[in-house]
């Protein structure tokens, strides 16, 4: 089963076509190219950052179990290197530009996002003795919260690189947001926490995670849309499972199990 996710359908959102010629215009760039044009750059960044796609070759390799366009790796970095690199960051600029309160009034969000995820820096293990983290390394681990509103951090917690995400994540946790955080922070533990604490919060689900007491939420169908059901359900099994409350789960069109958990209700 090929798995996916919507993050190329959500770059589509907040940038048209017709947005990313005038940028093109204002740089002077022509974009001529028929099978790997701008656009389609775009997406394999975007997919090199969310998939951690080692190497060009290996994006080539994999980018059609995504749902992108064949593309070779020398064609990949050919187009690259004509690129100028302001563009990306004029088109990264717009981006963020509505990430802001006028897009979370839009959506009629109560709080404001906060990101939370971590990145691992390595160097020699010689540099850096007391952290060895894989092999010939050391890392340093780098726990981010991070907030639309202001661009900016707003906790960085630093441990060796072999912590796990999960247990540092609590430190990082603001009742003042909704956490967005990907399945590495999530626990069966957490949401019952989180239903006690108020905390809001949209985490992706791991693979394995068992759903019981399904039940189905009337919606209302927007076009466009890669969400295709929204229903409550109860997680976990019998040695381990929610005591305090029920989840509301989205099921985005891409197939299970990527469900997106979404928000928190006490029972």
């Amino acid at each position: 089963m090929v798995k996916n996710t919507t993050i190329f359908t959500l770059l589509q959102n907040f940038i048209s076509q017709e947005e990313i010629d005038g940028i093109l215009a204002e740089f002077s760039f022509e974009d001529t190219a028929r099978k790997c044009d701008v656009p389609t750059l775009l997406n394999y960044l975007v997919g090199a950052a969310t998939f951690e796609w080692k190497s060009l070759r290996y994006a080539a390799d994999v980018a059609t179990e995504k749902g992108l366009k064949s593309v070779d790796y020398s064609t990949l970095s050919k187009r690259l290197g004509e690129l100028n690199y302001l563009i990306v960051k004029r088109i990264f600029e717009l981006i963020v530009s509505r990430l802001n309160r006028a897009a979370r009034r839009k959506l009629k969000l109560k709080k404001e996002l906060m990101a939370i995820d971590s990145t691992t820096i390595t160097v020699g293990k010689n540099r850096l003795p007391w952290a060895l983290y894989h092999g010939e390394r050391s890392g340093i681990k780098l726990h981010v919260s991070f907030t639309n509103h202001t661009g900016m951090p707003l906790q960085v917690v630093e441990t060796t690189g072999l912590k796990n995400d999960g247990p540092i994540g609590v430190k990082l946790e603001d009742k003042r947001f909704v956490l967005v955080a990907d399945r590495a922070y999530f626990s069966i533990d957490k949401a019952d926490c989180y239903a006690t604490t108020k905390q809001d919060f949209v985490i992706r689900l791991k693979d394995n995670i068992q759903l019981n007491r399904k039940k189905s939420l009337k919606r209302t169908s927007v076009a466009g849309s890669n969400i295709v059901a929204d229903f409550t359900c109860t997680l976990g099994t019998s040695q381990n499972k929610q005591r305090n409350a029920t989840v509301l789960l989205s099921l985005p069109i891409m197939k299970a199990p990527l469900y997106v958990l979404s928000q928190i209700f006490v029972m």
